[in-house]
């Protein structure tokens, strides 16, 4: 399986990332490692021609969505008889300033949503992506490839049969 991304790793130059959000490049410069090693989450990045810079990335790990957040309509597909269901988080996504405005977030996500439907079908159950988005741009991004908005807790998924139709 092909994938537009790579791991994260020792090579690739990630003091040089800032794509205008603090918190997504302290997070990529500090701690991305660290949770790597701690087997928190996965980190794939999207690298420049240089093999080296990074034009940006992502991270996925797994998680739980409790059933009563989840809308009726998306739930009647669901339906197991459980307080929560498995899912996929996509915590973070970010481009590098230099290359915004080139649809590099786009094909992140792409990336990312082929991944997580790719484990899902092969190897760990997951009902649907999750996203915790850090501001209104972020939400709107999210719902232009639509993520539904849950109720109450300013998160977002996406069902893993919608993303299947992807694929």
């Amino acid at each position: 399986m092909n994938y537009l991304s790579v791991a994260l790793n020792s090579t690739h130059k990630k003091e040089k990332f800032s794509c205008g959000n603090t918190p997504l490049d302290n997070y990529l410069h500090k701690q991305a490692s660290q949770d790597i090693k701690r087997k928190l989450c996965a980190c794939f990045v999207m690298e420049a021609e240089t093999h080296k810079t990074i034009k940006g990335y992502y991270t996925l790990a797994n998680t739980s969505i409790d059933k009563q957040l989840i809308p009726a309509n998306a739930l009647k597909k669901l339906s197991p008889p459980y307080k929560s269901l498995p899912a996929t988080l996509l915590g973070r996504l970010a481009v590098d300033t230099q290359f915004q405005g080139k649809g590099i977030g786009a094909l992140l996500l792409i990336d990312a949503l082929k991944r997580s439907f790719q484990v899902a079908a092969h190897s760990i159950g997951s009902c649907a992506i999750i996203v915790d988005p850090i501001d209104i741009k972020a939400i709107e991004f999210y719902k232009k490839y639509g993520f539904i908005l849950l109720p109450d807790s300013g998160k977002l998924f996406l069902p893993m049969k919608t993303v299947a139709q992807l694929f």
